[in-house]
């Protein structure tokens, strides 16, 4: 076969990109017409930049075109990014005008006289019992995709938190899918669960009745200021249960000032949407994660749904969380600016394409060292070290001794090799310890029987569980838990013993 040099394919490219036909090129050069071909560009540079421009409008419309490798290639403008859905009225909902005019409403003076400690957010979101996410994991190169083991069931659970703008959070309420709370849902240490109330509702949501309980129940007495005069903000989407008469009425008679977000734009204005939920969820299907890791039959359900939940919620409702959200929706401190500025707002995404030379940051292949500074080994106070952490910059600092030899080096890396492999075998122990302890949970019978409330109340307490389980004594023994949580009457019945030989 004729060899050819770039300059000779160049040379025949621009033949083809001239009108000549592709066969006879090939023939003059002596260059297979596969290798001309594969270099051509069906569209001009002003039609691709055009293709591109298109692209990044789809985007802000949520509707992403698939990619394709060569113009992607060409256009270091686009990338592939990762798509989530989101309901179409909130792509047109949140707009530049309706959150202008709502921002109006915090202006007004008897909201503004409200301290930033009695300003709170309220929002019910929900998850499946025993359910992860779809996302990108690691594989074989083998393999095109892979399977991912879910632990559990699908019942739909929901839960109603509340957070100030200060960083505080109140006890939640654990809404469950059912008709009545049953016992054998917790786990027998209540410990972590102290202060949160429980209830059932047909679907799992809140209802009026669940919100106005609420209100009562929860909300009140533990967001009361210490000066009575005071008033307090409550911001809320327009879910029905949240404009009911009875609902606003307590609010005006315990002076709670509601502040109804615009529909459909919660994913901008709202705090909890912002950022806590999204780590609350995401550190939920961690620890589901990590217990089905090292478990093949665990079932996730209502019993170990809580001691996720649990260690989710302490995790992902930190005040840094609370607080961040609060700022980036713009409503402490109140700035209008932030969500103004948020790309999923309409009209802040900008549609032009940019030269992808301006697109890599000035002097980004420069590379900066960290100055090594010299010490003497008189000047230095070892201690011993209790973590990983601290030997490791104790190594650090021993490589820039003057009279550091070969040896200790050596030395120091082994040990320090050591170190690691330890606290790997630590943190895979305790993750079987999890597991285990989440089998052995599981696995325990429990003793069946609803929860008795008080005639006074729709929720159950920590309280109320504890002294069912305690009244329950010779109840029947059954399996651990039902889906749904319908309790068929207990009947007599004949067991009959088949004896084989």
């Amino acid at each position: 076969m004729k060899q050819y040099s770039e300059e000779e394919l160049q040379e025949a490219l621009d033949c083809i990109a001239n009108g000549t036909p592709i066969k006879q090129t090939a023939r003059e050069y002596g260059i297979p017409k596969s290798d001309g071909a594969a270099d051509l560009q069906r569209l001009s540079p002003d039609q691709e930049k055009h293709l591109a421009s298109w692209i990044i409008a789809q985007q802000a419309l949520g509707l992403p075109p698939t990619h394709a490798q060569a113009f992607i290639r060409r256009n270091p403008v686009i990338k592939v990014l990762r798509a989530r859905a989101i309901d179409s009225k909130r792509v047109n909902g949140a707009s530049v005008e309706v959150i202008r005019s709502w921002f109006q409403r915090l202006e007004q003076p008897d909201i503004q006289e409200i301290k930033p400690a009695n300003r709170y957010n309220m929002d019910e979101a929900g998850v499946l019992e025993g359910i992860g996410s779809n996302g990108l994991v690691l594989g074989s190169t083998e393999n095109r995709s892979i399977r991912k083991k879910q632990p559990g069931s699908k019942a739909w659970t929901s839960f109603i938190e509340c957070i100030s703008a200060l960083g505080r959070t109140i006890p939640p309420l654990v809404i469950f899918k059912g008709k009545t709370v049953q016992q054998q849902w917790f786990p027998l240490n209540l410990g972590p669960f102290k202060d949160w109330q429980f209830t059932a509702t047909e679907n799992g949501w809140i209802t009026d009745e669940t919100a106005i309980e609420w209100l009562e129940k929860v909300f009140i007495p533990n967001t009361a200021p210490e000066d009575p005069s005071e008033y307090r903000l409550l911001v809320v989407d327009g879910h029905g249960s949240h404009t009911a008469t009875d609902f606003m009425y307590l609010c005006f008679r315990h002076r709670i000032r509601l502040l109804f977000l615009p529909p459909h734009t919660s994913h901008v204005l709202q705090p909890l949407d912002l950022a806590v939920f999204s780590p609350l969820k995401t550190a939920y299907r961690k620890v589901l994660g990590n217990v089905n890791q090292f478990s093949n039959s665990t079932v996730i359900g209502k019993r170990y749904f809580l001691q996720c939940y649990q260690k989710a919620r302490s995790e992902a409702l930190s005040g840094q969380n609370i607080r961040s959200g609060w700022r980036a929706a713009g409503l402490w401190p109140v700035s209008m600016a932030k969500p103004l500025l948020s790309p999923l707002v309409v009209g802040n995404t900008s549609y032009t394409t940019s030269d992808p030379a301006k697109t890599e940051p000035e002097g980004s292949s420069r590379t900066f060292c960290t100055p090594r500074n010299i010490f003497r080994g008189s000047d230095i106070i070892w201690s011993t070290p209790r973590k990983s952490v601290e030997f490791k910059e104790q190594v650090r600092v021993a490589n820039l001794l003057e009279e550091n030899t070969v040896t200790q080096r050596q030395l120091f890396r082994k040990v320090r090799k050591a170190f690691d492999e330890k606290d790997v075998q630590v943190a895979a122990l305790e993750r079987q310890v999890e597991a285990l302890q989440a089998q052995l949970e599981t696995a325990r019978p429990r003793k069946r029987r609803k929860v008795d409330l008080s005639p006074n109340s729709r929720f159950a307490t920590i309280e109320d569980i504890q002294r069912t389980q305690m009244a329950i004594g010779e109840a029947e023994i059954t399996s651990d838990e039902e889906s749904d949580s319908e309790i068929s009457e207990a009947g007599s019945c004949i067991v009959v013993a088949v004896k084989t030989s």
